[in-house]
């Protein structure tokens, strides 16, 4: 009898047991699943973070798209640049969408013409001064803006260097984690170390160099008069002391030497333009500097500035070099695209003109190339297709975020014509000037409407006269031409002005 009490109280234990146990065996079951699910979709995310590169856009200030030795510039070096353009594609017909700093940075952050915001008066955006006083921007705009896109595609967000933006355009009010304000060494520097971080998600960072734009210094320097160009000079030291570098002549060679075989000869189309716009002309006399440099600066002296330009510029290809080694050091140079470009070029001493603004191809025409090795063919130029900075960057790097993103509906990807596909190329492209709107053709001619002193009309062929000495507006066999790419202005590109 005993034993049969003793059995009855095991059984009723492990009766007990099993019903302590049954809910939580419930439990497991289900929570099993959740972790399997968790980690599939972690696996799911991981792949996609995967599929998609990490993205460096890397661009400077006042670099004309011939300042390159791999664009055949005998008088400048610049292996960092050279070694994107080798290794991936070079494009020759890139543009700005404006060739000021300020207009052209909103166009980057934007993926929009700087002329499609308006300042607190109402009047359209296409100045430094009005592009850095364009007021709040409303939700469409925040949301359709690069850092945005990127965002909602699972990137972190890194800016480093100048900026140059309107308070609610600035990186920090986008979303951007800020790794430094230097727009120096110490801007490559910090962006090598980002790089060598351990990332668990694709980043886009954009590293945004100051240099070759210290020459602007020099004829501020020279014929300063106004007290805004005497604070300018005032508050750039640093500017000033880089420029001064730039300037030295090389070390153990004479005057006489260094004009014979090192510094680089007059540009071609030194003299102004036959015929030039009165635009022009007033856009010179805004600021004395600029007139007195034309007048007054002799042959030499605009030769040593075309020495310094070529010094500065490969002043910032060894910064370019410091974040392409961290890259190769880093193993992720095949999972990493980098862009490389410029906001806008530099006159050089076309037309007797330094500094920027202007539709000239110096001013506007700029570098555009793009390297991700073993998915972009390398080694290749492309002469034709026509490529806006400000409006094809935003979707060709949403293309490769794997999301689709537009802004201003004319932008387009360009990730076909990065890996060697055909696509429908668009046969113009606008851009816009302070003094002016031009729209370039594919097959190579310009039209220019300038503004700035009543409305004055240019044509421009680049196929016989790529220097724009001259003008073939009122020649009768160019008539069908002018028609054409006036219908352009008005019905593509600028329309309601």
């Amino acid at each position: 009898m005993k034993r049969i009490v003793i059995r009855r109280m095991k059984v009723k234990r492990v009766i007990k047991k099993l019903n302590f146990i049954k809910p939580r065996i419930l439990f497991i079951i289900p929570f099993a699943v959740l972790c399997s699910c968790i980690n599939t979709t972690k696996q799911v995310a991981e792949k996609e973070n995967i599929d998609k590169p990490n993205i460096i856009y890397i661009y400077t200030d006042q670099l004309s798209e011939t300042m390159m030795s791999c664009a055949g510039n005998k008088y400048v070096k610049t292996p960092a640049m050279d070694y994107i353009a080798n290794n991936g594609i070079r494009f020759t017909r890139a543009y700005t969408t404006n060739p000021v700093c300020s207009p052209a940075r909103v166009s980057l952050m934007t993926g929009r013409f700087p002329g499609y915001f308006k300042d607190k008066n109402g009047k359209q955006v296409r100045n430094n001064s009005g592009s850095m006083k364009i007021p709040e921007v409303n939700e469409d705009i925040q949301t359709t803006t690069i850092a945005a896109y990127l965002k909602d595609a699972g990137y972190d967000l890194a800016f480093g260097g100048k900026e140059h933006l309107p308070p609610s355009l600035t990186p920090k009010a986008l979303g951007f984690v800020d790794i430094t304000n230097n727009e120096r060494d110490g801007l490559a520097e910090e962006a090598a170390k980002y790089i060598k971080q351990t990332h668990t998600k694709p980043y886009f960072m954009t590293v945004s160099l100051i240099n070759p734009h210290d020459i602007c210094y020099m004829a501020i320097r020279d014929f300063a008069e106004s007290e805004g160009d005497k604070a300018i000079l005032r508050h750039g030291k640093t500017e000033v002391a880089t420029l001064d570098k730039a300037l030295e002549l090389p070390s153990g060679v004479g005057k006489d030497e260094f004009f014979a075989k090192h510094c680089p000869p007059l540009p071609a189309n030194f003299e102004p333009q036959k015929d030039e716009p009165k635009a022009i002309s007033a856009m010179l006399e805004e600021r004395s500097f600029r007139i007195s440099a034309r007048n007054k600066y002799t042959i030499e002296q605009w030769r040593i500035h075309r020495w310094a330009y070529a010094r500065l510029t490969e002043k910032v290809d060894g910064q370019i070099q410091v974040i392409l080694d961290a890259l190769k050091k880093s193993g992720q140079e095949e999972n990493t695209l980098v862009i490389f470009s410029s906001d806008h070029g530099d006159n050089d001493a076309s037309h007797k003109m330094e500094h920027k603004t202007v539709l000239y191809e110096e001013s506007a025409n700029i570098p555009f190339m793009a390297m991700w090795k073993g998915k972009i063919p390398a080694g290749q130029v492309n002469t034709k297709n026509l490529v806006s900075n400000g409006l094809d960057l935003l979707p060709t790097v949403c293309d490769y975020a794997g999301i689709k993103g537009q802004s201003d509906p004319r932008g387009i990807s360009l990730k076909p014509l990065f890996e060697g596909n055909k696509i429908t190329s668009r046969k113009t492209l606008g851009v816009e000037s302070e003094i002016g709107r031009m729209v370039v053709s594919e097959d190579g001619f310009k039209y220019v409407r300038y503004d700035a002193v009543g409305t004055e009309e240019r044509l421009m062929d680049l196929n016989t006269d790529p220097y724009e000495k001259t003008h073939f507006t009122n020649e009768q066999s160019y008539s069908e031409v002018l028609s054409k790419l006036r219908k352009s202005f008005d019905q593509e590109w600028f329309p309601n002005l």
